[in-house]
């Protein structure tokens, strides 16, 4: 079994669903005793929101580069962000280290093609939305990439900030983020990405008929996909 390192933090509260999810397949796929091999650095969110907020993407690069660095000096044999906005700064991290790095948006793109998804709206942080680091690797490979109108993505990031990283789930944000779903089926979007880590705690695939797919469900998948390539060679 190789190990996974992942960059949490971003917010710790989607980190504890990657851990989660990540040893419940391993378990689910080996059976008995196992868990997964996994290194996991978790950085300070605050400092890494504030690169954000400034625009210093080079300094929050050269955060994530350095974690990266430990991780593999740790023994991890691929790299994880555990968040979809930081993917910003993929292709820095990636260099920074010899091990691959996962990328969110090829795994999600993985899962889309095999639900034979051509059309498919995005939710999550503005930067996300607004900016083509995963837009732009989904419409590189094909996909319609479809995004709420302004005042919906202020309301989205928002949501994402001041409630789902602080923990806080709230039934009256559930039901503004379903109404910005409905209209992105309407535009005639065939699924929904939750382009965000956290969105997954507030917006469930029960929640509506449009197919749901959980980057961060996707993304752990993948991980465990690649650390026991072996076993099932």
């Amino acid at each position: 079994m190789k190990t996974i390192g992942l960059i949490g933090g971003m917010s710790w509260e989607s980190t504890v669903t990657y851990y989660q999810l990540i040893n419940e397949a391993v378990h689910k796929r080996l059976g008995g005793l196992h868990s997964a091999k996994i290194v996991l650095w978790s950085v300070e969110f605050d400092e890494i929101e504030k690169c954000q907020s400034c625009g210093d993407w080079s300094k929050s690069a050269s955060i994530l580069s350095e974690t990266a660095k430990g991780l593999e000096k740790a023994g991890a044999d691929v790299i994880l962000i555990c968040t979809n906005t930081m993917h910003k700064v993929a292709d820095e991290v990636a260099a920074s280290v010899r091990v691959p790095l996962l990328h969110i948006a090829d795994a999600t793109f993985d899962a889309l093609q095999k639900r034979a998804i051509h059309r498919v709206g995005l939710l999550g942080t503005k930067y996300t939305m607004q900016q083509d680091f995963i837009k732009g690797k989904l419409k590189e490979r094909g996909l319609e990439v479809l995004v709420p109108e302004s005042e919906d993505m202020e309301m989205i990031n928002s949501v994402i900030f001041n409630e789902l990283c602080v923990g806080k789930i709230l039934p009256e944000s559930k039901e503004k983020f379903l109404k910005v779903i409905e209209k992105l089926k309407a535009q005639g979007a065939e699924g929904v990405i939750l382009g965000c880590t956290e969105i997954g705690l507030l917006i469930k695939q029960a929640d509506t008929d449009l197919p749901v797919f959980d980057t961060t469900e996707i993304h752990a998948k993948a991980a465990v996909d690649f650390a026991l390539a072996s076993e099932s060679a």
